[in-house]
């Protein structure tokens, strides 16, 4: 039939072209002339089929309507520039428009409505939303036959639409419906990422679950987590939750595992255990638990087997982290012990500096204890602690006794740290100092022991048998140095028998402030991110009950501090506790107030209380005035969750450092610090040797520990230079000096085998208990003179809570190592590519164990074997693949 059209067509335009032809217009006539034949050919064939939509005739009105939807359809399939026939339609878009309200209601006018809402994606004003207001009006055909912009098109309109609905209150099941075949279309044809955004523009992501299939649910949940970030709560959480549902239906159970412990949420853990039939799988998974830190406790219905559930459970302890570490470090070659000169290098510096070096004062001694615990962390041997018995230097009492006072408890606490991890053989050797006369060695063995307990649970519990008797004794020292050994040990497990015993103590009337303050800490740090109401009450009522005088005292902003950290990450689960600190002292409110807001959103990029926290540091205040301290470092705390935000930190700090105050230009290079932790950026190392050379020594100082920081564990070159320089620069400065031989051993941490990096999985979880070690030490460094360099340097081992082994150590179905080739290359980020888009860029292939630097990422170079886990950090256990073939 429609060739007869034609025909019709071809004798009426001759017929009525004189009577149709428009009054001349050059312009017009210079535009048909710029046409080839072909287009021109095509212009004048859609004038006529708009004409004959406009006839009376039933019967030619739908086979214009056809032959219109006909031309339209063949061109809008792939769109690179404005189709022809949208393009020549323009003129007539009024005019139909006006037909299509005089029309009848019939199918006819229904047809119509489909060809003006496809015309009105180029034609409509903005904001009129025509496309969308035809679509309804018309037939409900197949929604993808228009082509991919259209749909494109009508999601945007939708999303405007659904908007206005809800604001006042008409029904939208309409466009649900709608919704619902645009998903659809979208998740057939690769455009995850759309489906997502629509679905969260109308909230319902609900529908998604229906449309998912095993060959797009990975890219759906890995744009559902990444998208999740720049979410306002609560819509985070559904978001997740949908992710986590999506992973757990198709049996991706470890990627599951991973939102549960985002969530932190024990029953999803649970669940996943629980849907999981395979033992070695959920090996993998009590790998996760034992990387993240979490005080997982699995029950009966895990794990029938007793066999297999204390497998399980040993993995869950970390029992087995001192043995992959050391296995990584044989792999590397690096076992042989290094001395506080091999990191010095005090040789390549010209006469003065080296003069300096030799006089052998305590400071000097007790920088070298720290560089060398630091250095020969958990490698189980050191040249100064426990060098062979037979030598003539009698063993590790000499050097002990080269420290004074305080620094003996630091000298002992340090043979904790070398022998990390490794429970058994580092309680055997802390045995001899109980012995000791001195209660300074006595604290130190006693922080030692929590050294080497921390992050190791263990079912015999014996660090809290070994310090529970020291807790209550006399001396301050001794007891400073059970608590600290016990929230070292302990933190995160919420353990009840502590925390009734350490809430007892911020009761006593007689207990001293800094007993007091380091109880507020440990408590902080076993119940860290648990809200526990009874241990806030304990703390909040110690604050109270401080004098004036006591108020005044460094030590007072551990109280805050330890408060804050049973909300880390908890966000406004902590506004109860806000208001209380409102009551407090004004002295230490404002302080208070700052400490526990950012505490609570540490993590979670919140920009709105970034820019709180900015709000507050723009204040120009009395010298007096200490909360803009904790509030800048509340910038980096809560921007340290994403690339994006970390960077925009890193030019406000910028920002901070020109116009702030004294107390805000001493606390934004332990921002910095924190915000590229042993991740050594050069803008900011470049930022940081500027301030240490800054008039303020507490700003240099800063800036000098912040430079260890950054370059935590990854032995870089260029941060180890500009440290040499400084110890020839400071070498008559005692304190300054002491910070630079402080930092030289974060740079050399573990032989750069270790990270403080409180990020894993691929920079996607948080572990609490690292961020809390972190932080404690970051407020003691916002008071170096009194604090960190003064007489409690032993806050620096705090850090220990954040130190991970930065490897990936393969192991077999026995958990035995087997070394395969892996490629390690910087992480790409793929969220919403299309294809399949290679996930690292400039890889090398090494065999494993290898070291994972900041924003590296590894993947497997063999088949033989598949990962149990889809991140390769850590642990991994590899199953044989049962489809490889050798090639022969």
């Amino acid at each position: 039939m429609a060739p007869d059209l034609n025909k019709a067509s071809g004798s009426a335009s001759k017929n009525e072209a004189p009577s149709k032809a428009p009054p001349s217009k050059k312009k017009e006539d210079k535009k048909d002339e710029d046409l080839s034949e072909e287009d021109l050919a095509l212009k004048q064939q859609l004038e006529l089929y708009v004409e004959r939509v406009q006839d009376p005739e039933p019967g030619i009105q739908k086979l214009a309507l056809e032959s219109l939807r006909q031309e339209i359809r063949s061109s809008t399939s792939s769109m690179t520039s404005v189709p022809k026939p949208l393009k020549f339609l323009r003129a007539h878009y009024g005019a139909l428009k006006a037909h299509y309200e005089k029309m009848a209601e019939s199918d006819l006018k229904k047809y119509l409505a489909d060809i003006l809402s496809v015309l009105a994606l180029t034609m409509s004003a903005e904001g009129e939303r025509e496309s969308l207001k035809y679509r309804l009006l018309g037939s409900e055909g197949d929604i993808g036959s228009w082509g991919h912009e259209y749909v494109r098109n009508l999601a945007g309109e939708i999303a405007q639409e659904y908007t206005k609905r809800q604001t006042e209150e008409a029904p939208i099941h309409d466009l649900i419906e709608l919704v619902q075949q645009i998903v659809a279309f979208h998740m057939k044809h690769n455009a995850e990422p759309e489906a997502v955004d629509l679905l969260m523009e109308v909230e319902d992501l609900d529908i998604l679950s229906k449309h998912v299939d095993k060959t797009n649910f990975k890219r759906t949940c890995l744009y559902l987590t990444s998208a999740a970030k720049y979410l306002p709560g609560p819509d985070d959480l559904v978001v997740l939750k949908i992710a986590y549902e999506i992973y757990l239906k198709f049996g991706e159970y470890a990627s599951a595992l991973q939102i549960a412990l985002f969530l932190d949420n024990s029953q999803y853990i649970k669940q996943v255990y629980i849907s999981c039939d395979d033992p070695l799988q959920k090996k993998q998974f009590s790998y996760i638990l034992a990387r993240h830190g979490s005080a997982f406790v699995l029950g009966d219905d895990i794990s029938a087997d007793d066999v297999d559930r204390e497998v399980l459970e040993e993995i869950i302890n970390n029992t087995k982290l001192s043995e992959g570490y050391l296995t990584l470090a044989r792999d590397i070659e690096v076992m042989e012990p290094k001395s506080p000169e091999d990191i010095y290098k005090a040789h390549l510096l010209d006469g003065r500096a080296s003069a300096g070096a030799s006089v052998d004062s305590a400071r000097q001694n007790l920088a070298a204890t720290f560089v060398n615990a630091f250095v020969n962390a958990g490698f189980g041997q050191d040249k100064l602690m426990t060098p062979p018995t037979d030598s003539s230097s009698g063993g590790s009492g000499n050097w002990l006794f080269k420290n004074k006072e305080h620094g003996k408890t630091s000298a002992a606490a340090s043979l904790g740290m070398i022998l990390m991890w490794d429970v058994d053989s580092g309680l055997a050797q802390l045995d001899k100092y109980f012995h000791s006369n001195d209660n300074h060695v006595i604290a130190g063995a006693l922080l030692g022991v929590g050294i080497v307990n921390c992050g190791i649970r263990n079912d015999c519990d014996p660090a809290l048998a070994l310090l529970d008797d020291f807790v209550d004794k006399e001396d301050p020292s001794v007891r400073i140095g059970a608590i600290m050994g016990l929230g070292i040990a302990y933190a995160g497990t919420q353990n009840e028998q502590i925390c009734s015993k350490l809430s007892g103590i911020l009761n006593e009337a007689k207990a001293p402030l800094d007993v007091i303050a380091f109880s507020a800490i440990s408590l902080g740090l076993v119940c860290v991110s648990s809200c526990n109401e009874e241990v806030a009450q304990a703390i909040i009522f110690a604050l109270m009950d401080r004098s004036e005088s006591e108020l005044q005292e460094p030590l007072i902003r551990f109280l805050p501090l330890g408060l804050g950290l049973l909300y880390l990450g908890k966000q406004e689960r902590v506004d109860a506790t806000a208001e209380v600190s409102k009551t407090f002292n004004e002295k230490i409110r404002k302080y208070c107030d700052m400490t526990l807001l950012s505490c609570a959103y540490a993590g979670t990029g919140n920009v709105l209380k970034v820019q709180n926290l900015l709000g507050h540091c723009a204040e120009h205040l009395e010298k007096s005035e200490t909360h803009q301290g904790p509030a800048v470092l509340g910038i980096a705390m809560i921007a340290m969750a994403e690339e994006l935000g970390l960077e925009m930190a890193i030019r406000s700090l910028e920002h901070l450092l020109q116009y702030g105050e004294q107390n805000i230009r001493r606390a934004v290079p332990l921002a910095l610090g924190l915000l590229c932790i042993s991740n050594p950026k050069v803008n900011v190392m470049d930022t940081l040797s500027r301030l240490s050379h800054d008039t303020d020594s507490e700003v240099a100082m800063a800036a000098v520990i912040s430079l260890g920081l950054i370059g935590a564990g990854t032995n870089n070159a260029r941060i180890a230079g500009m440290l040499r320089n400084l110890s020839s620069y400071y070498y008559k400065d005692a304190p300054l000096l002491f910070c630079v031989r402080i930092a030289q051993g974060l740079v050399h941490l573990g032989k750069g085998l270790l990270t403080l990096n409180p990020y894993h999985s691929d920079r996607f979880l948080l572990s609490p208990t690292a961020l809390a070690g972190l932080i404690t030490m970051l407020h003691a460094c916002l008071d170096m003179k009194n604090i960190a360099s003064g007489k409690y340097h032993y806050v620096l081992y705090f850090l220990v809570l954040a130190m991970q082994p930065r490897m990936l150590l393969t192991v077999d179905e026995n958990l035995k190592p087997l070394s395969v080739p892996v490629r390690v290359g910087q992480a790409v980020d793929v969220v919403g590519q299309a294809g399949r888009p290679k996930t690292i860029t400039g890889f090398q292939t090494h065999s494993t164990p290898v070291l994972l630097a900041a924003g590296d990422r590894a993947e497997l170079a063999t088949e033989k074997y598949i990962p149990l886990s889809p991140i390769l950090e850590g642990f991994v256990i590899l199953k044989e693949n049962p489809d490889y073939r050798e090639d022969l």
